[in-house]
């Protein structure tokens, strides 16, 4: 578990890459020394979300911890704000706008279900993030912040099937397979 301050220290580090990936001097930078808490180094499944006006502006991350976790923030931080196919690239006068989300995950567990009345049973909203994979190239996830939007389990697994590229249903036909991970996140907003 990342302390509070760590999560600061993680959002600070978020907004200054963006700052100076757009060509603007960072309004609040990190040391290097601020980086050195042991729980900062760990390798951990990272994932950096843009809201702007309360609205998705951009999400992008790795499930998997395949870096040290300022590393992840700095990656994806960039990746949100250029690289999301779904949005337009960040421009420069949008920074100040942009409220910054971090989710650190843990390792993703296999979830296993004997038909989807059970995986309804056995999922657990607002906790659980879940990943879905099913045949070659179809894989979504949805962070435990969406079942914001989406509280009710049926929805919540639908839409995850349209991510994938599938059927909104196809977690009732097919028996996709399922992991679920949880996050701790740091908001800009609550920080």
């Amino acid at each position: 578990m990342l302390t509070k301050e760590s999560g600061h220290i993680l959002l600070r580090l978020a907004r200054q890459t963006l700052e100076e990936q757009l060509g603007k001097t960072p309004t609040d930078p990190v040391a290097e020394k601020d980086l050195t808490n042991p729980d900062l180094r760990a390798h951990r499944g990272v994932f950096v979300t843009l809201y702007k006006s309360g609205t998705l502006r951009g999400c992008v991350g790795s499930l998997l911890g395949i870096e040290p976790v300022p590393d992840g923030v700095r990656r994806h931080v960039i990746n949100a704000a250029l690289h999301d196919q779904r949005f337009p690239m960040v421009t420069g006068d949008e920074v100040t706008a942009l409220e910054i989300e971090i989710s650190i995950l843990t390792v993703p567990e296999d979830l296993a279900y004997s038909d989807s009345e059970d995986l309804i049973l056995q999922l657990r909203p607002h906790v659980d993030g879940v990943i879905l994979r099913a045949g070659a190239g179809h894989e979504a996830t949805f962070l435990p912040q969406v079942w914001d939007q989406l509280p009710v389990p049926e929805m919540f697994l639908d839409h995850l099937c349209l991510k994938a590229g599938l059927a909104g249903g196809c977690w009732r036909s097919t028996q996709p397979m399922i992991q679920t991970y949880q996050v701790q996140h740091f908001t800009e907003k609550n920080n």
